[in-house]
């Protein structure tokens, strides 16, 4: 059991996100019980991820993904007012960390992903953008294999470039406009979530490999690792549960 300041405390201490121009409020959003035993991590706080809590007895939600998004509608209705109402009735912490868990070294979506794609001598690059080396080159239709093998969704793939792939860049979510920042630094490829139809041009006309993993598939792994570093320091039960997003 941990006190629920305390944890928020730590993962403050860990991500720092006065760092960051985010789009939302990272931090503790929805604030309930103070004495944790049980966390949930997940991609969304979705109300399907919620309900799946409930079930696993959780008295804390960790997210990539929350509330209360700039430019949304303020009001408390529809489907807000539901995933609310039903996170209070509970008495469920619900916090959120966006950009500053994307950019941790150790923890962060980018760093993480790279341990599952078996990227070697990851860094980052600029911005949010990291890249890394493969431990042998690969075909581009060899590399969609290996994503797809590693991250159980099929990639889609645009863009026309070298036979062969050996360095690559990459942002998850949605980060298809960093793709210049991969082109700049004369990478083979780029990997991000989602793609937009200026992408596909910019891929086959500037000689870059461009590979959509999806949003939620490239960011299922920064939280978990969050979560089970916070299982380690306060002795909490841990449970990543994955609500499928074919997006």
């Amino acid at each position: 059991m941990a006190n629920r300041d305390s944890i928020d405390r730590k993962i403050s201490e860990w991500l720092q996100p006065e760092n960051f121009q985010d789009y939302c409020p990272n931090g503790l959003q929805v604030e309930g019980k103070e004495e944790v035993r049980t966390l949930v991590t997940g991609v969304t706080a979705s109300q399907a991820l919620i309900d799946a809590a409930i079930e696993a007895d959780a008295d804390m939600i960790l997210v990539h993904h929350g509330y209360f998004w700039k430019g949304e509608d303020q009001r408390i209705r529809g489907m807000k007012r539901e995933r609310l109402k039903t996170l209070l009735q509970k008495d469920i912490n619900l916090a959120a960390y966006h950009l500053p868990l994307d950019d941790h070294p150790e923890y962060g979506n980018n760093r993480q992903l790279a341990n599952v794609l078996g990227i070697e001598n990851p860094k980052p690059l600029g911005g949010l953008v990291w890249e890394g080396e493969l431990s042998e080159p690969m075909t581009p239709e060899q590399f969609g294999r290996h994503i797809a093998a590693q991250l159980h969704r099929e990639p889609l793939l645009v863009g026309e470039g070298k036979s062969h792939i050996s360095r690559v860049g990459w942002c998850t979510g949605a980060a298809q406009g960093f793709i210049g920042t991969a082109l700049d630094a004369d990478l083979d490829a780029f990997i991000s979530g989602e793609i937009s139809e200026p992408t596909t041009h910019t891929a086959r006309e500037c000689g870059i490999y461009y590979y959509a993993a999806g949003h939620h598939a490239t960011e299922r792994y920064g939280v978990r690792a969050l979560g089970e570093a916070l299982a380690k320091e306060f002795g909490l039960t841990h449970r990543f549960i994955d609500c499928d997003n074919p997006v």
